[in-house]
């Protein structure tokens, strides 16, 4: 499945920095920016300026061309795309237990990338802290009932119930059914220069 450049990146800093069994820490200390920073980047919660792109890969011993060499660049003019379920790509945020990510679909929108996912939440699964994304958020429950806590204000979301929010204020879902939650997350990323 193609995704998104921003995505890839962010997918490759991942893999490059386990397989050379560097800390998320130990990267940021190189990198010379913080483990939170280094965090959201692998975790599609921001997007990284130039500079600190540039000061990771330096800080993996890796070669720019070598990083870049096999980032797809594919058409993103397609008028209509049509995703099969069974291409929806599996992927990890945090290490949070019962959350089950699959991506569907990435694209750049004027510029701006757009994440389309699918999140199982199984049922009990929660967050132990507030989590911020460098983007809107968009949820639609397809099934369950999830309570939202934004901040210090929770919601309580049942079926068909949805929520938009800017994801760079605390967030966090917890799982308050007795089934299985399913929701549909689309992040509006806003590059800034």
């Amino acid at each position: 499945m193609q995704e998104d450049i921003l995505i890839q990146i962010s997918q490759k800093i991942k893999e490059k920095r386990k397989a050379k069994g560097i800390t998320v820490q130990e990267l940021a200390n190189k990198a010379d920016v913080s483990k939170g920073l280094i965090s959201q980047i692998e975790n599609n919660r921001t997007v990284p300026s130039l500079l600190v792109l540039v000061n990771i890969i330096q800080a993996l011993n890796l070669d720019m061309n070598e990083f870049f060499n096999d980032i797809n660049h594919h058409n993103q003019s397609a008028k209509v795309i049509v995703k099969k379920q069974d291409s929806y790509q599996e992927f990890e945020k945090e290490n949070a237990k019962g959350f089950l990510y699959k991506r569907v679909l990435t694209r750049n929108v004027k510029n701006n990338p757009i994440d389309i996912v699918v999140l199982e939440l199984k049922k009990g699964a929660k967050r132990g802290q507030l989590v911020k994304t460098d983007a809107y958020e968009y949820k639609y429950i397809i099934k369950g009932t999830v309570e939202y806590q934004v901040l210090d204000q929770s919601y309580t979301l049942e079926t068909g119930d949805s929520i938009f929010f800017d994801g760079r204020l605390g967030h966090k879902p917890t799982n308050v059914g007795e089934d299985d939650a399913l929701i549909l997350v689309i992040y509006f990323f806003q590059v800034t220069d």
